[in-house]
């Protein structure tokens, strides 16, 4: 397998606190990688550089050999969840999907009722965002992240709200998304997930990560 994403003595600082120093890793294309620690610890920021979302200090992150925020602003054909997505609550989850789906225009209309089936959240699509529960919302988190069928799938904590049967559901598409052949990045404070779902994880410790798996 070839490294598909490459972070290479990254250091990323805001004012004088380090979040993490000289940081290395190679990330491989169709493996599943977990990332643990207390908050805080540096997780989201790494995922945050790693996308392009922010700039290290020092060090450089390639993506398919091309250096982020150098040869490229961002990391393409990747699934995200990260920060809370600015949905617009005054539109059903469909609409949502339906207007992000038009700027790549990849995907049809019965391709996103397709993937709101998928996480349980079809009967629901014609709903107002502003009347989804904590978990719908969280669910139509993840169909944005899959629904154009993603190399790389970056989840920061993507089981948060869901109850027991929905996490299942969950697991089993990004397990069914790394034996396809994609790569998995995710954080999760449940260690079932990381368990379960990924065969390498790292955990932070003061600005260091070690490999504990």
């Amino acid at each position: 397998m070839s490294n598909i994403i490459e972070v290479k003595n990254a250091t990323k600082k805001f004012k004088n606190k380090i979040i993490f120093e000289n940081l290395s890793l190679n990330i491989e294309e169709g493996k599943s990688y977990g990332f643990i620690g207390y908050n805080g610890c540096g997780k989201s920021v790494l995922f945050k550089v790693i996308c392009g979302f922010s700039l290290l200090n020092s060090g450089e992150i390639l993506y398919n050999n091309k250096k982020i925020g150098k040869d490229i602003d961002f990391i393409s054909d990747t699934g995200i969840i990260i920060e809370t997505p600015s949905f617009l609550s005054d539109l059903s989850g469909f609409k949502n999907l339906q207007i992000i789906a038009e700027i790549l225009n990849k995907i049809s209309e019965n391709e996103i009722n397709d993937v709101l089936k998928l996480v349980g959240l079809f009967e629901d699509k014609d709903k107002k965002v502003s009347k989804y529960s904590l978990g719908m919302k969280q669910k139509l988190r993840i169909a944005q992240a899959i629904m154009e069928k993603p190399a790389i799938l970056i989840l920061d904590e993507p089981m948060n709200g869901l109850d027991k049967k929905s996490v299942e559901i969950i697991r089993n598409i990004l397990k069914n998304h790394v034996n396809n052949g994609g790569t998995l990045l995710i954080t999760s404070h449940n260690a079932d997930d990381i368990e379960i779902l990924c065969e390498n994880v790292y955990e932070f410790d003061d600005g260091k990560i070690l490999k504990v798996k």
